[in-house]
């Protein structure tokens, strides 16, 4: 009578089952990269989702405060409004912005648009406001200059923030001191661009306490900056359609 082989014997020790399955190898391999691909997608959503609401965030209008003016000040791009005090076509001082990078703020050959935001300034010298010059933050030279992320186009006071980034590169909002140092005009408690005096801030109608340089410069923010006295009741301004 035949013996039974060895296969035959393992079979019959373990009651007949058939033997274990054969476990693929590259399973542990195929389920990690499953795994970081499911966490990369998740990153990248997640991420999606965060710079959204940052732009979102950048884009928000924001109320006048209780202390605004009742009747509203129209602005229209073009136009220029107050005084003028400073004389020179493109009033950038020797301090402020020839092409260097200011304050982590490149000078570019274009306007960009990942962030795209207008921020209005009213400066009053003893009551009378004074024109914001047109031209701040270009650096003309013969070659065709460059443009600052942070600069006006006129006199009406609009600042335009047209940024490749939401941020500068240092992090943190972009803010009136970058303005200001991209001017290379002083921006202090008692001396806003040569004019001195003690100084009264409003941001949205509101009274502002804090440091003048880190007033942050948002979508259709309204900063009004009174120096000297008599001071007015700070204006509440209606940004131009489309700004």
């Amino acid at each position: 009578m035949p013996q039974p082989t060895r296969a035959e014997r393992r079979r019959n020790d373990r009651g007949g089952a058939a033997p274990p399955p054969h476990r693929d190898p590259m399973r542990p391999i195929y389920v990690g990269v499953a795994i970081a691909l499911a966490a990369l997608i998740l990153v990248f959503l997640g991420y999606n989702f965060w710079q959204k609401q940052q732009i979102a965030q950048a884009n928000a209008t924001p109320s006048p405060g209780p202390n605004a003016s009742s009747k509203p000040v129209a602005l229209a791009d073009g136009e220029a409004l107050g005084e003028k005090y400073f004389k020179s076509k493109y009033p950038v001082t020797p301090q402020g912005g020839h092409g260097q990078t200011v304050d982590g703020i490149a000078c570019g050959t274009q306007e960009y648009a990942t962030l795209h935001v207008h921020t209005h300034l009213a400066i009053f010298y003893n009551g009378k406001q004074i024109q914001i010059p047109q031209y701040i933050g270009f650096a003309p030279n013969p070659a065709g200059g460059c443009l600052y992320w942070l600069h006006t186009h006129d006199g009406s006071g609009i600042i335009h923030v047209e940024s490749p980034q939401l941020s500068p590169p240092q992090g943190g909002p972009f803010t009136l001191g970058m303005f200001f140092d991209i001017w290379g005009q002083p921006l202090a408690p008692s001396n806003v661009a040569g004019m001195a005096g003690p100084v009264v801030a409003y941001v949205n109608g509101s009274k502002y306490e804090g440091d003048l340089r880190a007033i942050e410069l948002h979508s259709r923010q309204q900063v009004v900056l009174e120096i000297g006295t008599p001071t007015v009741p700070p204006p509440n301004y209606v940004f131009p359609a489309g700004d």
